[in-house]
């Protein structure tokens, strides 16, 4: 296995470790080492995506699991948001929902010898999600009193700042998110075809 996919590999599995942190409550800053574990996690999508070009490594394996770890870091993100009610319901459900039509969308074109590479849309709607999580769990330790001691950062400026730029955020996300999926499916529609 080649480093890109060990890359990939590591992203998955630093999902349940950020699954621990967020949501078990008796860990001493819990959320903010769940908030490090995350940003970390989605920093290694551009590490093993340049990696694989770089070493000219891309692998059918890397194109089906690339995305696939994405969609299960930015799932668990989002559900872990709703359960603190930092995200509304409605908008994880759009989100999700665009992730599990395009696996499906993937998975028949799979069973037809095809592999459905990230597109433009899909890259551009992964970045922007990731940066809506990140704003959004940074949110959530802004309200904890413990860590605003320790960075100094109990400003009005700031808490203005992250009580409006995460949620402006999301709705970008939402939006890309239901672009790019509509562009998959435009895209790849013979794979669906019920003329076959």
């Amino acid at each position: 296995m080649n480093l890109a996919n060990k890359l990939t590999l590591g992203r998955i599995f630093l999902v349940p470790v950020f699954l621990v942190f967020i949501a078990v409550k008796d860990i001493p800053y819990g959320s903010f080492i769940a908030t490090f574990i995350f940003i970390l996690a989605s920093s290694t999508d551009k590490l093993d995506g340049y990696v694989a070009r770089s070493r000219n490594q891309i692998t059918n394996f890397g194109k089906f699991m690339d995305p696939l770890a994405d969609k299960l870091l930015v799932t668990a993100a989002l559900i872990s948001l709703v359960e603190l009610q930092v995200v509304p319901g409605w908008a994880a459900v759009v989100i999700i929902a665009r992730e599990f039509a395009v696996s499906g969308l993937r998975s028949i074109a799979a069973a037809q010898g095809r592999v459905i590479a990230a597109s433009w849309w899909g890259k551009i709607k992964t970045v922007i999600q990731i940066i809506a999580i990140i704003l959004l769990l940074l949110k959530v330790n802004i309200h904890d009193a413990k860590l605003l001691k320790i960075f100094v950062i109990d400003n009005h400026y700031v808490k203005e700042f992250f009580r409006i730029a995460p949620t402006i955020m999301l709705m970008v996300a939402v939006i890309v998110t239901l672009i790019s999926g509509y562009d998959y499916f435009k895209k790849n529609k013979e794979a669906v075809s019920i003329d076959k």
